[in-house]
């Protein structure tokens, strides 16, 4: 029988599995990177600053490339995860900080059950603990230090992160300029609604998001685009043209 690294049946592959919850994952996630205090990491390399939207897609493919494959083959995806930030700081002759690899698989984790509770339903208890097993078992294998041993104590040192190591730097405005450059006016004003509804109190706080007066009622329309079959179309018209083959490939599950 073939072993893969996460079960057929785990709410992980459903969450992963549908393009509008990983877009939604990472629209959450973009409002944190923005703020975290290792970001010159991310400059460093030129890709994020450069093309947002397309280090989104290149991140998607090495998550869902081990959410859905054979265990072995799931390893090897994280091997060379760990093998291009090692390149990365042999270049800068510097190691990155183990709280912000900690910080990026945290966000996973709750980005992850923020997103498919926004979409679809509140998760169970035993769902959340999938969740976290799922990336706990991808920092292991990194050998990240300083992991929890479950849900519950991820929870606590969620909370003390996302206190300690956000602040708002020169960095933050500077990319979500390169957010709005990416995304046109109109689709930069919906990334920050969704992250409005997604993001943590402090995180809000700090970008200095707007209310989100509006997007309940887009959000319920997108619901019954589902329900009626029409969503992918209406996601196509709501993200820039030159990424659609990369947003189509995001959905691995049928609808």
């Amino acid at each position: 029988m073939t072993e893969f690294f996460v079960q057929k049946e785990s709410i992980v592959r459903k969450i992963w599995g549908r393009g509008d919850t990983v877009l939604l994952i990472f629209a959450g996630a973009s409002a944190e990177f923005a703020l975290n205090k290792a970001v010159d990491w991310l400059y460093f390399t030129g890709r994020l600053p450069a093309d947002p939207l397309g280090r989104l897609f290149s991140t998607v493919r090495y998550a869902q490339d081990i959410v859905f494959a054979e265990y072995n083959a799931a390893l090897a995806a994280i091997d060379k995860i760990t093998a291009v930030h090692q390149g990365v700081e042999k270049s800068r002759g510097a190691r990155i900080p183990d709280d912000a690899y900690l910080d990026v698989l945290f966000m996973l984790i709750d980005y992850s059950i923020r997103s498919f509770e926004l979409l679809e339903r509140r998760l169970k208890d035993v769902e959340k603990e999938e969740v976290f097993d799922v990336f706990y078992r991808v920092g292991l294998r990194m050998g990240l230090k300083g992991l929890p041993g479950n849900y519950r104590d991820w929870k606590d040192q969620r909370a003390v992160n996302i206190e300690k190591n956000l602040v708002r730097s020169v960095f933050t405005p500077d990319l979500y300029g390169r957010y709005r450059k990416s995304l046109g006016a109109f689709r930069y004003q919906l990334l920050l609604q969704v992250q409005v509804l997604l993001a943590p109190v402090r995180v809000r706080r700090l970008i200095g998001l707007p209310p989100a007066p509006f997007l309940w009622p887009v959000l319920l329309l997108y619901k019954a685009g589902r329900w009626l079959r029409c969503d992918r179309f209406v996601r196509d018209l709501l993200l820039p043209v030159k990424y659609k083959s990369e947003i189509a490939a995001l959905d691995i599950l049928p609808g």
